[in-house]
């Protein structure tokens, strides 16, 4: 416990799913838990969540697909807390269907949540963190980010798109001490983050509280260590 004591961390998309179990975890583990995502009154559920528990959060309602809400969701961070330590790119949403069937529309909305979403966190938490000189920064791929199958196309794309990012992030980051890596997940159950273990455990999915412990790991690794890509892939599926 308090493995990330006084850390100042925004979990994007953390009203629900593996968003939540991150913010909870970290919330745990001593870190000032930055809550946003669209949906307030749900990240108002998780923020009391974690106060409940004795832990410290403040939600904040971003769309990240709005620039400037990224934009005033690190200032904000920062005006209250005085830093950011951990920002945790997890805002996504999922649509999928044969591309010869896919429309404008639902390509625009993937791409702009996850990609351009993913892009904007970045480049506003990088800002912040080189003016720190350090930081960590957790993006959270798919499976679908390092294959595609059919019917995955546009989801595919963006998780493909966010590892580009990530790698190139990374690259830029190491003279300024700020770690980026990407987490892989496939078949979470992450519609159950509020159910018990047992009942998590009998969907025979991945568990979100180990894709949020892997977070934990990433954000409290030392100081010339970092881990680029995990993949957390569900127990027998196909490689």
């Amino acid at each position: 416990m308090n493995r990330l004591k006084d850390k100042v961390a925004i979990v994007t998309g953390s009203s629900s799913g593996i968003g939540k179990a991150i913010a909870l975890r970290f919330g745990a583990e001593g870190a000032n838990v930055v809550v946003t995502a669209r949906r307030m009154a749900l990240c108002e559920q998780t923020v009391a969540k974690i106060t409940k528990a004795g832990g410290e959060a403040w939600a904040l309602q971003t769309d990240v697909a709005d620039e400037h809400q990224v934009e005033r969701l690190i200032d904000q961070t920062v005006k209250r807390y005085g830093r950011l330590d951990i920002l945790v790119n997890n805002a996504g949403i999922i649509a999928g269907g044969r591309l010869a069937e896919t429309t404008t529309k639902s390509f625009d909305e993937v791409m702009n949540v996850n990609l351009r979403g993913t892009f904007f966190c970045c480049r506003a938490g990088f800002k912040q963190m080189k003016k720190q000189s350090g930081g960590t920064i957790i993006n959270i791929s798919s499976v679908a980010g390092l294959q595609a199958w059919a019917g995955t196309g546009t989801y595919s794309a963006s998780k493909h798109g966010i590892m580009a990012l990530t790698k190139s992030l990374a690259d830029e980051g190491r003279p300024h001490h700020i770690k980026v890596s990407a987490i892989c997940p496939g078949g979470v159950a992450d519609e159950l983050v509020d159910a018990p273990a047992e009942e998590i455990l009998r969907s025979e999915k991945i568990d979100p509280f180990d894709i949020a412990e892997t977070a934990v790991y990433l954000a409290t690794l030392g100081k010339y260590s970092v881990v680029h890509q995990v993949v957390i892939d569900r127990l027998g599926a196909d490689w």
